[in-house]
């Protein structure tokens, strides 16, 4: 039995509400899967309009084997092509970030415009047609401030997000943000552990003690359902669709994503150890400080909490079946200076703890994980109902990707 064929039958045969089999968390052949089944097909949240200006600047980004860049042109349009060069594959730009009038490949310099197409290549013979040689194109979308790609020949739709998400944020204008401070971390386990400790907060009043000052534990905060049922949620969803924010929790049919507001606790209007304000400067004027945390979830990439004086975002990229790469930005308005407007330590203090809080227990429980006295068990209904919805969405989008791989088998068998 290959790797298909074994991933198939444990999600065929695994026990709902129950964590996943070993293999899911730990197997190199079943992160190829995941890799091929998942993040090679979704929307991947990448980075944030305001990182890439102005005409020319771009960054990179590493998806499983893909090396990707992400580019403005000198139309304004942002665009993302696969980072190989058309030549011998090199990598075409080998930083993380940058600005540039074309981008030229370091190996034989092969040189392209800012929309992939080739503009010149040294002493290729007169039969040689550059047209026939531009970047190849990844499918990119921007919506909100935020930029997402898709490494699909035939990306899903993108419009239903779009029209799901962009109510809620464009009120807080973060296209006209800057980061104010970036942090990766390296967590050594499977990207589902990171996802699955992050989607509960059933683990905040052991582990995060900074967070826990502002952020609330109630199940109907982190989890997909109750929220109607919780008068202090329903009190702030009323208040904030008064002044015109969208609120009310939304999820898609499929579970891959969702939205809503949810309040801080007593007077906290930001993720700072006293509650106040990290950032004098809000983010937008159409925007006040009592709007609690707008977030947002999209799986496989990004979580995301947008407050009145700053917002923070995560990106989730995974490296290897064992290990995890969780990007966190904050950002803030464009104009606010630091020292002046707001203090970094006192920004960044709350989530590069808790990061580093998360961090540990996700490596902690890869190592038991790994154990091979490791088997399922069962999630709190009460206080887990978001890993339990996770694991539903993972199940629900790879389940039928294996079984038509399995097919396609059969009949080159028959």
């Amino acid at each position: 039995m290959d790797a298909r064929d074994e991933m198939l039958r444990l999600i065929q045969n695994r026990r709902q509400g129950y964590s996943l089999p070993r293999p899911f968390y730990n197997a190199p052949d079943f992160y190829r899967l995941d890799l091929e089944l998942i993040w090679y097909r979704e929307w991947l949240f990448v980075g944030h309009e305001c990182e890439i200006a102005k005409p020319g600047s771009y960054f990179t980004v590493q998806v499983g084997d893909y090396p990707v860049v992400v580019v403005r042109g000198r139309d304004g349009i942002i665009r993302a092509l696969h980072n190989s060069c058309r030549h011998r594959g090199s990598r075409v730009c080998t930083g993380r970030k940058g600005t540039a009038a074309r981008l030229v490949c370091p190996y034989h310099q092969w040189t392209y415009d800012l929309d992939g197409s080739l503009l010149f290549a040294r002493e290729m013979g007169e039969a040689f047609c550059k047209e026939d040689f531009s970047m190849k194109p990844v499918a990119c979308e921007s919506v909100a401030g935020y930029i997402f790609i898709c490494l699909a020949e035939e990306p899903a739709d993108f419009t239903p997000f779009r029209e799901t998400m962009e109510p809620y944020f464009a009120p807080h204008n973060l296209a006209e943000t800057k980061v104010a401070h970036e942090a990766t971390i390296i967590e050594r386990g499977n990207w589902k552990l990171v996802w699955e400790n992050n989607r509960e907060c059933y683990h905040c009043s052991a582990n995060h003690p900074e967070l826990c000052k502002t952020f609330p534990e109630a199940p109907t905060v982190t989890g997909v359902s109750g929220a109607e049922k919780d008068p202090e949620i329903m009190e702030h969803w009323s208040r904030c669709e008064a002044a015109g924010l969208p609120s009310r929790f939304r999820i898609d049919e499929a579970g891959q994503y969702r939205v809503t507001r949810a309040p801080l606790l007593r007077d906290a209007v930001s993720y700072t150890m006293t509650g106040r304000p990290a950032v004098k400067r809000r983010l937008s004027d159409r925007v006040s400080e009592r709007i609690g945390t707008l977030m947002l979830y999209h799986y496989p990439t990004t979580w995301n909490h947008i407050l009145g004086d700053h917002a923070v975002t995560f990106r989730v990229l995974p490296l290897s079946a064992t290990e995890t790469a969780v990007t966190t930005k904050w950002l803030v308005h464009k104009d606010a200076v630091e020292g002046v407007d707001y203090d970094l330590k006192e920004l960044i203090h709350v989530w590069t703890e808790t990061n580093d809080e998360d961090r540990r227990i996700v490596e902690e429980n890869a190592l038991g994980v790994k154990s091979p006295a490791y088997e399922p068990g069962p999630y709190s209904p009460v206080h887990e109902g978001g890993v339990i919805q996770f694991v539903e969405w993972y199940a629900s989008f790879i389940g039928p990707r294996l079984a038509e791989g399995a097919d396609t088998k059969l009949r080159r068998v028959a």
